[in-house]
């Protein structure tokens, strides 16, 4: 969708009832655009999952397209039996152009309790995000986060793709539950799909 443009509000409220199971997707990308204002647009994601339920929250990437600002937020409410995969994959200026300024945060709250509290911001005016520290000149960039009572997270960090020019990926287990939180860079939005996709396929083999 082209949208939102600067200034716009948008929020969408998500609910997988008890024992239910919902995969959301996108047709297209989300284009994040300038607007008639220079107000920061905002995307509000609320997701809430029951006891034995399932949500798989797969979209298509969101592009931030210069001269944009949005700030997005995930809100998720998990019960202690919910499963979730959730991927988040942004794309940071179109073709031969610079971002907008794009602000992202996954706050998730697994049975009452602080699962993860995440923050990142890109583009102008932010310090060094894409020097060596951040995002090292890559300009795709995403994140997978899988929550499953049956997952073996009980494992060190994996570095997947080191040392290529494809980008790389860590996947990591999460200190508040059965969780694994893949976070990942690469040169274009098809490489950093290759990296997640190998992140949820090491997850899928550790669940019992």
């Amino acid at each position: 969708m082209s949208a939102p443009l600067g200034g716009d509000r948008l929020t969408l409220d998500i609910t997988a009832e008890d024992r239910a199971e919902l995969e959301v997707i996108t047709a297209a990308a989300t284009l994040a655009l300038r607007g008639p204002t220079t107000d920061a647009a905002t995307y509000d994601v609320r997701l809430t999952v029951g006891e034995h339920a399932r949500l798989r929250w797969l979209p298509q990437p969101l592009i931030s397209a210069a001269g944009s600002n949005l700030h997005q937020t995930y809100t998720v409410e998990l019960a202690a039996t919910a499963r979730l995969v959730l991927r988040e994959e942004q794309l940071l200026g179109r073709a031969d152009e610079e971002p907008g300024h794009l602000v992202s945060r996954i706050l998730v709250h697994r049975a009452g309790r602080p699962l993860l509290d995440q923050h990142t911001a890109y583009g102008a005016p932010e310090p060094g995000w894409d020097g060596p520290a951040v995002l090292n000149g890559h300009r795709a960039t995403g994140q997978l986060l899988i929550v499953d009572p049956r997952l073996d997270v009980r494992r060190d960090p994996v570095l997947l793709g080191e040392g290529t020019k494809d980008g790389c990926a860590v996947l990591a287990p999460l200190a508040g539950g059965p969780a694994l939180l893949a976070t990942a860079v690469a040169p274009t939005t098809s490489a950093l799909r290759e990296l997640l996709d190998e992140a949820h396929a090491q997850a899928h083999a550790l669940t019992r």
